[in-house]
């Protein structure tokens, strides 16, 4: 099998390189640069060190290493969409769109379309049954899956993409490249956007969208409480940042045409819960998986280890969740991914409306 193996340097990615040598297959490995180097003081990620491990993993096990440029694909697909998002008053989400767009979209363009499989590091289970379908299905270690993250990939790119760490504990994986002597076992998770750790988002935000100063509103009395720096900063459900005394305070709605943050005071204020999730541009995993009215699932609507349920309603541009539970932080722009109702199987995911 000829398989790439894209590797940045972290710690997850790194350990993929020993097991696919363990399965017998030989990976070429690439490292894709998408900081906008030596061009922007905020988006200049140095990636020297990244680099170094990358080629002594390379080294080490024998493989064929390359560098891929998508800084220009990243900016174009990724950045710009985020930058755009937020002017909206939309919650964009950068890492779904990097897994979508470069790692399994312009990478392939580049290299990828002479392999067979493209392997990453996510937390997430690929597999193709019988009938030759191709399914994505959460990873073992819950609180580490990544399955949110990569729910908007295409089919073929799905077909085609390979998870090594589906089955391992994210505790197990350090184990695993402290025991192979890789220089990543220690090496902290990136917190930033797509596998840019070194980026904070505000400080992106505040580089391309700029600040616009507006007030933050008790959403039940209509007393002015403070001052903010712009709705863009803000997202649905967010209780910390606000610079508010006598909290907490939630933000629960944006008036983005007058650039107003609403809050409202209390734990879990009712005003910010609903259970009714509005999903546009749907998309299934694969296309033998059909949606249908009152189909009951499991569903994420962030980046956490929980699931909820609830039932599908089928409108004429997407679905709504019914959730079984009120719900907060329903963000616009964000995604919905839904999940089978009791097996570990991502069915599709859409844009929060």
């Amino acid at each position: 099998m000829n398989v790439a193996a894209l590797v940045s340097g972290g710690v997850d990615s790194s350990v993929v390189v020993p097991l696919l040598k363990e399965q017998g297959i030989d990976p070429h490995i690439f490292y894709i640069k998408i900081g906008i180097e030596g061009k922007d003081d905020l988006m200049d990620c140095p990636s020297e060190e990244d680099i170094e491990i990358t080629t002594f993993i390379a080294k080490k096990y024998g493989c064929k290493f390359d560098i891929i440029d998508l800084q220009k694909e990243y900016y174009d697909r990724v950045a710009r969409y985020t930058m755009e998002s937020v002017r909206k008053g939309l919650t964009p989400n950068p890492d779904v769109m990097c897994n979508r767009f470069i790692k399994f979209g312009a990478f392939d363009e580049k290299a990828g379309h002479d392999f067979d499989r493209i392997a990453t590091g996510h937390y997430a289970k690929q597999w193709i049954d019988n009938e030759n379908v191709a399914w994505l299905g959460t990873a073992t270690d819950t609180f580490k899956d990544q399955t949110d993250f990569l729910a908007r990939i295409t089919y073929p790119q799905l077909k085609k993409a390979m998870f090594p760490l589906g089955d391992i504990p994210k505790n197990e994986v350090r184990k695993l490249a402290e025991k192979y002597n890789l220089p990543s076992a220690q090496r902290h998770d990136s917190q930033g956007i797509c596998f840019l750790g070194k980026i904070n988002y505000n400080d992106y935000i505040r580089k391309y969208v700029g600040e616009k100063d507006g007030d933050i509103i008790e959403m039940e009395t209509g007393k002015k409480l403070g001052r903010h720096k712009g709705f863009w900063f803000h997202t649905i459900g967010q209780r910390k940042g606000l610079g508010l005394g006598g909290g907490p305070w939630f933000v629960v709605k944006k008036d983005t045409d007058n650039n107003i943050v609403y809050v409202s005071q209390g734990y879990d204020p009712e005003s910010q819960y609903v259970n009714k999730i509005k999903l546009v541009d749907v998309q299934a995993m694969n296309p033998i998986i059909k949606f249908s009215e009152g189909e009951k699932i499991r569903y994420k609507i962030r980046h956490q280890p929980e699931f909820r349920t609830g039932t599908l309603s089928i409108t004429d541009n997407g679905l709504i969740i019914n959730s079984d539970v009120m719900i907060s932080g329903v963000a616009g722009g964000q995604f919905g991914t839904i999940y089978h109702e009791s097996e570990p199987v991502v069915l599709g995911s859409g844009v929060i409306g």
